[in-house]
């Protein structure tokens, strides 16, 4: 068998082993969060109405019983019904999970949009004081928390200057899943993007500085400047290419995070995405929602790294090789 495809199908493997067990602790986490029925029926309810409701849910049955359903269902792609809305659960992650792509996706074009060429530069103008602001600068997008730098952008570029809108997602025509479409939604989708991205283009900077930088001290670059290469050449396809393998790895997995932290964002901008719709399932116990988005993310982020992992054999050879062939 192919050694690409032993290696996607192990990758494969790996990571329906992490989705059963994010599915077992979210399930276990999620029974401390609170009572599902008390907040359906409220303090007045009597115990038979408690005890018909949570039998009516299936909520009366152990708690291995609950999780082998739950898998069950999730297969399928049914993750059972809400407990606050009273609708399918796949349904309502059908309905947030364009605005989160969209927000994340956005995220991630800026943060390479800004990282790489900033980190690119850095490493090859170390003496540029622009540059070195730059650097100076991410270091504040890396220890500034995410929700902070949020609420400073609403405070400056919606209360104070009245340019963009801080709160919302810009209006989606009908039949369609994106409100990019219009001015109005690119609008909106400014200041939550930039407090996504910013964690995320500061470190992609100071990852892409430290590896260009131990790559242009390696042999080959000096064999490269003494063949007369101009440094463009240099440090765009030799350099950078030797890079990237970590660079890769690094930012697929923050990439990846960025569903995380939108929690965040999506709470402080009112975006109406699976961050927000978290938010309010663990206010109101709706544990169908929480084990679902929890299960959801990482099937995100497991994706996203497989994918790294292939991007990274496709840009560096040395990866392509058998075990012990260096060796022999």
């Amino acid at each position: 068998m192919p050694s690409a495809l032993m290696f996607l199908l192990r990758r494969l493997a790996e990571a329906l082993l992490v989705l059963l067990l994010v599915a077992a602790l979210a399930f276990g986490l999620f029974q401390f969060v609170g009572d599902p029925v008390a907040q359906m029926l409220g303090q007045d309810a009597s115990p038979a109405q408690r005890a018909a409701l949570r039998a009516s849910l299936g909520l009366d049955e152990p708690l291995p019983v609950q999780y082998l359903q739950f898998i069950a269902q999730a297969v399928q792609g049914e993750f059972g019904l809400s407990l606050r809305h009273g609708r399918p659960v796949a349904e309502l992650l059908a309905e947030r999970l364009p605005a989160t792509l969209e927000l994340a996706g956005a995220a991630a074009v800026l943060a390479l949009l800004i990282g790489l060429p900033l980190g690119m530069l850095a490493a090859t103008h170390p003496q540029s004081r622009l540059l070195r602001l730059g650097m100076g600068l991410s270091l504040l997008g890396i220890s500034l928390p995410s929700f902070m730098l949020g609420m400073l952008l609403i405070l400056v570029f919606t209360l104070h200057l009245g340019w963009l809108p801080g709160f919302g997602r810009g209006p989606v025509p009908e039949g369609a899943s994106s409100s990019l479409g219009s001015l109005a939604g690119w609008r909106h989708l400014l200041l939550p993007a930039l407090t996504l991205a910013a964690f995320q283009a500061a470190l992609i900077a100071r990852l892409v500085r430290a590896e260009m930088r131990q790559v242009l001290a390696s042999e080959h670059i000096r064999f490269a400047r003494a063949r007369g290469l101009p440094a463009w050449r240099i440090h765009g396809r030799h350099a950078l290419r030797s890079a990237l393998t970590p660079v890769i790895t690094i930012s697929s997995l923050q990439l990846g995070s960025l569903i995380a932290f939108s929690i965040v964002t999506e709470s402080v901008f009112q975006w109406p995405g699976l961050g927000l719709l978290f938010i309010q399932a663990v206010a109101y116990a709706d544990i169908p929602v929480m084990a679902a988005y929890l299960c959801a993310s990482a099937l995100l982020f497991l994706g996203l790294n497989v994918l790294a992992d292939l991007a990274c054999r496709r840009v560096d050879p040395r990866l392509r090789r058998p075990a012990g062939t260096e060796a022999a």
